[in-house]
């Protein structure tokens, strides 16, 4: 499912680089009162992350996240949302508050309620490539909020949080990137 990058493809709309990224991409995808068909395809970083939203609504999100062969960020927990993260390509090393550690392939996820602290870290060979699904725990909270295992907020493109710049490989993960 991965593909070079074709000539003319500018690559997904709805690259996430920052909050301000995040809020608009999320607002431009949200059609009350209407169905949103999306394709799971995103671009593979060389170094970094690169996150693609997908779909959204006022409570809801849905989010392409792709990490480099070892990448990995730090301890956090989401104090205001509840979150899923799916395996589509790749391993992954889920790790908990006391250093506990699941690690799981491709059509195996995890469930993060609010408030639970992880962390995790991509295996080493091939790009992670996971769904994020999250929605609202509490109404009217912040979408972005999270702490540190200190229990300080932390933006998640934050160099505390791991954060490294996205260089993009050149390869696409999704349905329409075979390389033809």
């Amino acid at each position: 499912m991965t593909a070079a990058v074709q000539p003319g493809d500018t690559g997904p709309k709805h690259l996430l680089n920052s909050i301000q990224d995040y809020v608009d991409a999320f607002h431009a995808l949200y059609q009350e009162g209407k169905p949103s068909f999306f394709e799971v395809s995103g671009p593979l970083p060389a170094t970094g992350r690169t996150d693609t939203a997908l779909a959204a609504t006022p409570n809801l999100t849905v989010i392409l996240k792709c990490y480099e062969a070892c990448g990995e960020n730090t301890l956090h927990a989401h104090t205001t949302e509840d979150h899923v993260f799916i395996v589509l390509k790749g391993e992954v090393n889920f790790y908990g508050p006391g250093g506990e550690v699941r690690t799981f392939g491709p059509l195996h996820g995890v469930m993060l309620p609010r408030g639970t602290f992880y962390r995790f870290r991509a295996s080493e060979g091939e790009p992670l490539v996971m769904l994020r699904i999250g929605c609202s725990a509490q109404q009217g909270g912040d979408m972005f909020a999270r702490i540190g295992a200190d229990g300080r907020q932390m933006d998640g493109n934050s160099t505390q949080n791991g954060h490294v710049e996205p260089v993009l490989s050149g390869m696409y993960f999704g349905p329409g990137h075979d390389g033809r």
